[in-house]
């Protein structure tokens, strides 16, 4: 049997060597970016979970049909208000949770 020619790499590994160690600034971008977008992706499994059109979900939250597209696309420039506001129109819980050097803070 030929030996195996490809090396097997972390994921830490491979965005230490391109975006940077955790903590600096490219770094966290990213990580940051990544975390807006799942937010978005989120919203948008829960509304199709409860088999509403962006159209039917914009009406409960009070916005137009393409509001809740950029959303789900990014919500980079959404409103922490208008993001918690279409949560609450589907009965979702949200849950934050908020670190500060390694430590969670409790509320």
């Amino acid at each position: 049997m030929a030996p195996n020619k490809f090396k097997t790499t972390s994921l830490d590994h491979m965005l230490d060597k391109h975006l940077g160690k955790t903590g600096t600034h490219r770094r966290d971008k990213f990580e940051s970016e990544l975390s807006v977008d799942l937010l978005g992706q989120a919203i948008k499994q829960a509304r199709q979970e409860l088999n509403l059109t962006q159209e039917q979900l914009g009406e409960m939250v009070g916005v137009q049909k393409g509001q809740i597209s950029k959303i789900e696309n990014s919500a980079k420039s959404a409103r922490l208000e208008t993001i918690l506001k279409v949560f609450e129109a589907m009965g979702a819980t949200v849950n934050f949770n908020v670190e500060i050097n390694k430590k969670r803070l409790a509320f």
